[in-house]
């Protein structure tokens, strides 16, 4: 694996203040000095870590005027919405801000760039302060060092906003290398929730992407992520999440995956407060040659708290999914009540889905559990539906769509909801025969 990216400080400014520049270059440091991923890493096992590569990737240059708007009037997902952004390789090409009647209550929703100038403060607490720890440290280091794009959202002590706040990620050049980034803040007792949606302009264009989200919500704030993954199939892609969730929280992340040619998907949630309850889910289309790597971390250092994650993959042609997740519950965490469950459904006999769940506790009055499920379609099912008239094809999308609908029904805006159906559909139904 090649470690270095051509151009490395493109994208860089010479303005930016010295904690970034420091953290940019620890980033390119992390990148550099950290060695690939290999087989005997038990963070890697069963991926396909030979064929990972940063090679001939640059980073992104901003597409034509044109480009942007016509990706800009593609960006359609939701249309109410409290704010909005598009980025293009890496390029602004759309910001919706927030209302006045937000601004005055505190709220800030900004690019990045933005953000690090009009409130250093604040994203010095914050921004590229929680790393991965799941097996992707290295590509961190990458995006720590080139990120631009992105979007802050902060959310003052007690304030509750219904509509999404969804940003938009598309990759348009040859071989572009793009790095999003997202940061949510709520503070006490404040509600939001975000969408990021990330797109490719066609089906030829290669890009790497390496985007990482952090959510940090405080005592009994509410925080719902969504994330829509529907880059072509020839992006390789790493998201890399973190949650840090205080009392009484209440944060959902919900993931639909359906594109890129090998995708990485790293979720941690750290809870810290006694009272918290955390829901992580995940629906992936799996087609062809293509590879999901899904490793989460649900870490429990406080008592009396709740993690349930629920991940759902299918499988067509010669595609793979790779599930490892772990449940880790600390010394004095009691009354934890954790729970983890991966559900693949295999519908060509070449497909090859592995799981490895696993437990860590070190309190003795826990509640956590974990299982993992690997199926075929059901033969029978299917027989009975068409003994009524329904013919076999339709039947199988029938049995198909109703293995995703536990997810997809999580979902708490009725548009964006049959837009994933829609996407769904797309991906797979002309594979099912």
């Amino acid at each position: 694996m090649n470690t270095t990216l051509e151009n490395p400080t493109a994208t860089t400014s010479t303005d930016e203040p010295a904690w970034l520049a420091q953290r940019r270059a620890e980033g390119q440091t992390q990148f550099n000095t950290l060695p690939a991923p290999t087989v005997r890493d038990e963070r890697w096992r069963f991926a396909r870590v030979n064929t990972l590569s940063t090679d001939g990737y640059t980073p992104a240059t901003a597409p034509s005027a044109e480009t942007l708007d016509q990706l800009v009037e593609r960006s359609n997902l939701v249309s109410q919405r409290a704010g909005s952004l598009v980025f293009a390789d890496d390029a602004q090409a759309l910001f919706e801000p927030i209302s006045a009647e937000l601004a005055a209550q505190g709220v800030i929703y900004l690019p990045v760039l933005e953000a690090i100038a009009k409130h250093p403060a604040l994203m010095e607490q914050y921004f590229l302060k929680e790393s991965t720890e799941l097996g992707s440290e290295k590509f961190f280091g990458l995006h720590a060092s080139l990120v631009k794009a992105g979007s802050i959202l902060y959310i003052p002590k007690g304030v509750e906003i219904e509509q999404p706040f969804v940003n938009y990620y598309w990759t348009s050049g040859a071989r572009a290398a793009v790095f999003p980034h997202t940061l949510v803040i709520a503070e006490d007792n404040a509600k939001a929730s975000v969408v990021d949606i990330f797109f490719s302009e066609t089906e030829a264009n290669e890009a790497l992407s390496i985007a990482v989200s952090n959510i940090h919500a405080g005592t009994g704030a509410n925080v719902f992520r969504k994330v829509v993954q529907d880059w072509n199939e020839k992006t390789t892609s790493f998201q890399l999440d973190t949650t840090v969730g205080g009392r009484d929280v209440n944060v959902r992340n919900l993931a639909v995956n359906i594109g890129a040619e090998r995708a990485r998907f790293e979720n941690q949630v750290r809870i810290e407060g006694t009272g918290a309850h955390v829901k992580m889910y995940s629906l992936t289309v799996a087609e062809e040659s293509q590879e999901f790597d899904q490793r989460t971390f649900q870490t429990h250092n406080a008592g009396n708290a709740v993690s349930d994650l629920l991940y759902k993959n299918a499988l067509l042609d010669k595609s793979r999914t790779i599930f490892s997740g772990l449940i880790k519950v600390a010394e004095g965490a009691q009354q934890t009540d954790a729970y983890q469950t991966n559900r693949n459904l295999l519908l060509d006999p070449t497909a090859e889905a592995n799981a490895l769940p696993g437990l860590e506790i070190l309190a003795n009055d826990v509640k956590c559990s974990h299982g993992a499920t690997t199926g075929n379609v059901d033969e029978d099912e299917l027989f009975y539906m068409m003994q009524r008239g329904i013919p076999k094809r339709d039947a199988m999308k029938l049995m198909v769509f109703g293995f995703f609908e536990e997810v997809i029904s999580e979902v708490d805006n009725d548009e964006l909801a049959d837009n994933l159906r829609a996407l769904i559909r797309n991906k797979f139904e002309s594979k099912i025969h």
